[in-house]
């Protein structure tokens, strides 16, 4: 079963949780160590999959750094190889898993013991573990499973959805729809639950809870309801940087600091070797879409020196770092974009545009208010914008995914390595991943098609 392959990797703070629990069903955790393992950050914030993006076309690698990668899948990933699935599942399926065997464990022993809890304490407790566990499936259902579509939903192999830490429970797919059904129910109850602020961004509360849902339901297509969720979610928390301040520096390689004001919810992906900043390179047609005032050209991106002069480096990660680790998290500048792209869709085109103009005068010099009026101008102007402020969030490779189900917006992405060019048509069946040999060698789980 999936959920064996975690005892491996624990870490030492949830081990003695984790014996307990194997070894009586009668031991009580204390609301203490229950928030000791929502709080442990290396299991719960850090470590989500990164082949999506890896896969995605934010940055392309010269034939000597790809040649360079020591590992094999990662150069496979790189060019869509899927002769062979992933042999180890360490990064991009057994991290999420432990989220989820964490948030498991807390909520089945609030139904099992809850009488020295106070009921506020017991709501804030399970609401977290459930943020948790929807947050980390939807993680995994970006990748390997299906994109929503609500006409074949209930036929496509889902993801396995765990709900319990018993050990015994199979594991087994279900499908689309079953997992994004219960993405949502855990998301619309844990907004029950949770507390509107958090002592800390690193903790779920109700504006993480609506950031999810508005999320997903864009993942789905479902624009009523990210619009929905989106309003709920900046009707109690709207920040946003100004990039014009002189606070944010348009020099430096790590121009934000963690736990920015933008930031709803702080978790990050998993380190990526082909993503290494110093490697990856922005490909010229990005950089161009950005304008010479538009000032995130300066804040997310520096010019390489050297053998690699005249080429550039992402430095806008949300997470004051260099390497691959990526901010995944949920901030403002998503959620407008989300409201902004939904209203695009539903007709609301006058609140499309205002949220629009609201983040870009955050983002640009001297900006003058946008004034589009024709609907599908507008929305393309949304589409550009967002793979513009979004880059590296661990996004893109959902938004193809959803984008290419769409004649407008569908396009083929390619590589070009030694003379030799990779495609990746749109729909095609490499955009949902094989799922980890190490995983199908202990689960007995239908393998996606090559």
């Amino acid at each position: 079963m999936i959920v064996l392959l975690l005892f491996s990797s624990f870490t030492f703070s949830c081990k003695k949780f984790l014996d307990e629990r194997a070894n009586s069903k009668q031991v009580k955790f204390s609301a203490a160590d229950c928030q000791a393992l929502l709080d442990d950050y290396a299991t719960m914030n850090t470590g989500y999959l990164s082949d999506g993006e890896a896969s995605a076309d934010n940055y392309y690698l010269t034939p000597i750094s790809w040649s360079a990668l020591v590992s094999l899948e990662d150069r496979n990933s790189y060019i869509w190889n899927t002769v062979t699935p992933r042999l180890s599942s360490a990064g991009q399926w057994l991290n999420p898993y432990k989220v989820v065997y964490n948030a498991n464990l807390v909520i089945d022993q609030l139904e099992r013991s809850t009488e020295d809890l106070n009921q506020g304490t017991i709501d804030h407790l399970k609401g977290a573990a459930l943020f948790f566990r929807a947050y980390a499936h939807f993680q995994v259902a970006q990748l390997y499973a299906k994109p929503f579509d609500p006409n074949t939903a209930s036929q496509d192999p889902g993801i396995p959805i765990r709900l319990s830490p018993n050990l015994e429970v199979n594991s087994e797919r279900g499908t689309v729809k079953s997992t994004y059904d219960q993405i949502i129910q855990d998301l619309k109850n844990a907004i029950l639950l949770l507390p509107v602020t958090s002592e800390t961004k690193s903790r779920p509360n109700k504006v993480a809870a609506y950031a999810a849902l508005a999320r997903t339901y864009l993942a789905m297509g479902d624009y009523n309801n990210a619009a929905l969720n989106a309003d709920e979610c900046l009707r109690l928390y709207s920040s946003l940087m100004d990039y014009n301040s002189s606070s944010i520096s348009k020099t430096s390689n790590t121009p934000f600091t963690r736990f920015n004001t933008e930031v709803i919810f702080q978790s990050l992906v998993a380190g990526s070797a082909p993503q290494v900043t110093s490697i990856a390179k922005i490909p010229q047609d990005l950089l161009d879409s950005y304008e010479s005032t538009d000032l995130r050209k300066l804040v997310f991106f520096k010019q390489n020196t050297g053998a690699n002069v005249g080429t550039y480096r992402f430095t806008g990660n949300y997470e004051p770092t260099t390497t691959s680790t990526f901010f995944n998290g949920l901030a403002t500048d998503e959620i407008f974009l989300i409201r902004s792209e939904s209203y695009a869709r539903t007709g609301k085109i006058a609140e499309a545009l205002a949220d629009l103009n609201q983040l870009l005068r955050n983002r640009y010099l001297n900006f003058v208010n946008l004034n589009i009026t024709n609907p599908e101008d507008l929305l393309r102007r949304i589409l550009v914008e967002r793979r513009k402020e979004l880059i590296f969030r661990n996004l893109r490779w959902s938004d193809l995914r959803r984008l290419n189900k769409d004649d407008r917006f569908k396009i083929t992405i390619s590589r070009i390595i030694n003379g030799t060019t990779y495609t990746l048509p749109p729909n095609d069946l490499r955009y949902v991943l094989l799922i980890p040999q190490e995983v199908l060698s202990s689960a007995n789980l239908q393998q996606n098609p090559r």
